[in-house]
């Protein structure tokens, strides 16, 4: 198991160097003249070319990536231009609330899509099959901005059930959680589905109820077990984008977390809480990709017996 895992992070260590890379260029190409946001408009051409000697701007690209790769191995990943927050500070301010509303999404869709994907796969080319492929279908269709408007207009300004946004207590998570829970449980519905179907289809299946094993423990003990590998494979995708990609149901429902810290940035045009921010998105996404192989082989006995044996 250790050979495993020190593989993964092998692997992910010149993955995030080269993504680290290639969002410093990118940021340097899109960002401008960092100066323009540090100093007043009626700055005179002595003062600017004082800043940029000061920050290090004229120097070659090169230099200035491994100086700000230097910075992230320090714990220093710069500071906003506009408000002059550390940028990793801030970032992990905000990340528990990510992780409040990515979590409890993940978890209303899993209620809803293993147990749905399980049902469907046991009513294959029925009306209920259909129904919640219909379901599936509608549910990754829907952009999460426009459903949490309808959310807001229904519960918030029709119903007066829910507020329309902001943070406080539990019924403040409910419409965003929804909002992205239901994208995220279409997606996982159908792959459920689709393992099931596989394993059902196999001759292990067929022997184990020829034992005399119930219908409901070949299912559940034999049947789900060897289909979780391709479901852990989609929550793990999944939490990853609800990790780093839900900007748009955070900015809707006014939720102060990462998403919402990068859309903010941008808009005001903040280089450093950018690039900042979305190099440890990166970083956040590989942990959560190296737990996902790390869960890979708990659930999978190949693995284990692979990286156990001493050839």
């Amino acid at each position: 198991m250790f050979r495993y895992i020190l593989k993964r992070l092998v692997i992910m260590v010149p993955t995030l160097l080269i993504t680290s890379l290639l969002i410093f260029w990118a940021m340097d190409l899109a960002g401008g003249d960092p100066v323009d946001q540090i100093l007043p408009e009626n700055a005179s051409v002595a003062q600017r070319d004082a800043m940029r000697q000061q920050m290090g701007f004229n120097d070659p690209f090169m230099i200035r990536y491994l100086r700000y790769i230097k910075g992230i191995v320090t714990g220093d990943m710069g500071k906003s231009y506009i408000s002059g927050e550390d940028v990793f500070k801030t970032f992990m301010g905000r990340l528990h609330m990510t992780l409040l509303l990515g979590g409890t999404a993940l978890i209303f869709a899993c209620i809803i899509s293993i147990p749905l994907g399980i049902y469907t796969a046991l009513h294959e080319n029925t009306w209920k099959d259909t129904a919640a492929m219909v379901f599936a279908l509608f549910g990754q269709s829907m952009p999460n901005f426009w459903l949490g408007l309808m959310l807001i207009l229904l519960f918030s300004l029709k119903l007066g059930l829910l507020p329309s946004g902001g943070t406080g207590g539990i019924r403040y998570l409910i419409l965003p959680s929804v909002t992205v829970g239901l994208s995220l449980a279409a997606l996982l519905t159908r792959t459920t589905r689709s393992a099931m179907l596989d394993v059902i289809r196999q001759d292990y299946m067929t022997t184990a109820r020829a034992k005399g094993a119930s219908y409901q423990r070949v299912i559940y003990n034999h049947g789900l077990r060897n289909a979780l590998i391709p479901i852990i494979t989609a929550i793990g995708m999944q939490f990853s984008y609800v990790m780093t990609g839900s900007a748009l149901a955070e900015t809707v429902f006014g939720w102060p977390g990462i998403g919402r810290l990068v859309v903010e940035s941008i808009n005001k045009r903040d280089t450093p809480m950018v690039t900042g921010s979305i190099i440890l998105c990166c970083v956040l996404m590989a942990v959560i990709n190296l737990s996902v192989d790390i869960i890979y082989a708990f659930c999978d006995p190949r693995i284990k017996a692979q990286y156990s044996s001493k050839g």
